[in-house]
């Protein structure tokens, strides 16, 4: 058995960190799903910007819409919807199968946006009813203006990934706005199963303290947030509160995780996928960490629901001088800026295509 189907088996969805036309062309997103139990997708505007600046798949799409006139970025998200609605077709009958669990696409808002509170929600209507998939998540940052959009999208039944966490209390605000919008939802007699995922960056945490911690510590702060932060998703989901909302049917909120392509040339290629097996969770990696998981990955241990030795490890990094929370804080910050960088590079990249098509067109 492959160790994508013992993953799967294990009740851990595997979900794809990538979209491209190329892949849907191909069939490769299809042989995905049918031979390595790949339920789910998720992008964001870094993975839109490879996938446009480096195939010529776009070229006739762009080339036809020239002449609406349309901002580089309404025509981003035409394009990024075409990709998005194609491959919520092929994820569609796992979601009916699933009952709206699993079989989830992710489009993001603009990165623009990330601290603007009525802006990301403006966009996250527009784009979910654009869309008209069932099973299309919003992406929308967990930052602090990112919360009360998240709150308002989940009370208007807008199903939601929230993306850039990067510690337990990150996520634990993520979760609360989720909550908040279920119980208002449960409050008004409106249905409470509105679908969600939040989603907590690991392999960012090790890249960040690369030469700052001891070498005994290496790749292991990433886990250690996560084994912190999967505890506090375990305590959050047998609370009253959570029950409550569960008896009155609500879905829980999934715990993502996120980044989990291994950086350090020195680790191992599925480091995290194996260190963070956990039911009711969602691991999303990019195509190099899928197909190494593919040949020849394993699955053991299932990550404990207690934490296990994350405090441990996360003393040893205290006493090295690294301050989590302020690295937290600084990581969803740089991942933001990251976004908009991305975001920067797409729209000139389609200007870019869009003379070229002009010229072209022009002869």
């Amino acid at each position: 058995m492959k160790a994508t189907q013992a993953l799967h088996n294990l009740g851990q969805s595997i979900w794809l960190d990538n979209i491209t036309r190329d892949l849907l062309n191909s069939g490769t997103l299809k042989h995905f799903i049918d031979e390595w139990s790949v339920t789910g997708l998720t992008s964001n505007p870094t993975i839109f910007d490879h996938a446009i600046k480096n195939s010529a798949a776009y070229d006739t799409a762009i080339r036809e819409r020239l002449s609406n006139g349309k901002s580089s970025e309404d025509l981003f998200f035409e394009l990024a919807l075409d990709d998005i609605t194609r491959a919520a077709a092929l994820f569609r009958p796992i979601h009916d199968r699933t009952g709206g669990v699993d079989g989830w696409v992710s489009l993001e808002v603009s990165p623009l946006l990330a601290y603007d509170t009525a802006g990301s929600l403006s966009a996250a209507r527009t784009l979910h009813t654009r869309a008209g998939q069932p099973n299309l998540f919003i992406k929308i940052p967990g930052t602090k203006e990112g919360l009360p959009a998240i709150e308002e999208g989940i009370f208007a039944g807008i199903p939601i990934n929230v993306t850039l966490l990067f510690s337990r209390e990150q996520y634990l605000a993520a979760a609360e706005a989720f909550l908040r919008g279920i119980e208002r939802r449960i409050e008004g007699g409106l249905p409470p199963n509105v679908g969600s995922v939040a989603s907590l960056f690991i392999s960012r945490w090790d890249v960040a303290v690369t030469g700052k911690a001891p070498e005994s510590l290496r790749d292991q702060l990433g886990i250690a947030i996560a084994k912190r932060t999967y505890k506090a998703y375990h305590e959050l989901l047998a609370s009253p509160r959570w029950q409550r909302a569960l008896n009155f049917g609500a879905r829980p909120q999934r715990l993502l995780w996120a980044s989990t392509g291994t950086k350090d040339p020195k680790a191992s290629d599925t480091l995290y996928v194996k260190a963070l097996a956990a039911p009711l969770t969602v691991n999303t990696m990019p195509d190099g960490t899928l197909k190494a998981l593919a040949d020849h990955g394993e699955v053991s241990a299932i990550l404990p629901a207690d934490g296990g030795d994350c405090e441990e490890v996360l003393a040893q990094f205290t006493k090295a001088g690294i301050n989590v929370d302020d690295l937290a804080a600084q990581l969803q910050q740089e991942g933001a800026a990251s976004f908009v960088k991305s975001w920067t590079e797409l729209m000139a990249t389609i200007d870019s295509k869009s003379t070229l098509q002009k010229k072209a067109v022009a002869g």
